[in-house]
């Protein structure tokens, strides 16, 4: 029996997550996009995965730097991750005007987010359509907030329950 795609999209929409920017330099380019698929792995060591679609251009330059930023979005970020995830496409240099930082590997990181983890490729896994990264965190800073979540392809906000 053949998993239907569009039942598997259906059920994944019920997961609600965070919402991040990865992004990546080599050689002078830089490019970066939206991703949900993130997961802290370890905290000794500090080790994180994420997983970019093979085709895209930020899993070319996270493959070849073998170093990635990771912005953690807050709610005032929504127009940055329609504009990552590709939904502005009259946007090309999504990094015009994008107040951005740097800490150890020189990836670019988003200011105004919630944190940021500056880490080093270990490990990369074929996982289908994927591409499965396992990273040393080499840096990390968090400043807190109210953070950015998708839920059934909306954003939404949280609310405390007492």
């Amino acid at each position: 029996m053949t998993l239907d795609s569009e039942a598997l999209r259906t059920a994944m929409r019920a997961w609600s997550a965070g919402v991040t920017v990865v992004t990546a330099v080599h050689e002078g380019n830089t490019h970066g996009m939206t991703v949900n698929s993130f997961t802290s792995i370890s905290l000794e060591p500090a080790i994180i995965t994420i997983s970019l679609q093979a085709s895209t251009r930020t899993y070319e330059l996270v493959s070849k730097s073998r170093a990635f930023g990771l912005t953690m979005l807050s709610i005032e970020q929504t127009k940055i991750s329609d504009m990552f995830a590709g939904r502005m496409p009259e946007i090309e240099d999504r990094f015009a005007d994008l107040p951005t930082e740097t800490l150890v590997t020189g990836s670019p990181l988003i200011v105004g987010g919630l944190a940021w983890l500056d880490c080093h490729v270990l490990e990369t896994y074929d996982a289908g359509m994927n591409i499965l990264f396992i990273a040393q965190v080499l840096a990390a800073r968090g400043i807190g907030g109210e953070p950015l979540m998708y839920h059934n392809r909306k954003y939404w906000k949280l609310a405390q329950l007492e």
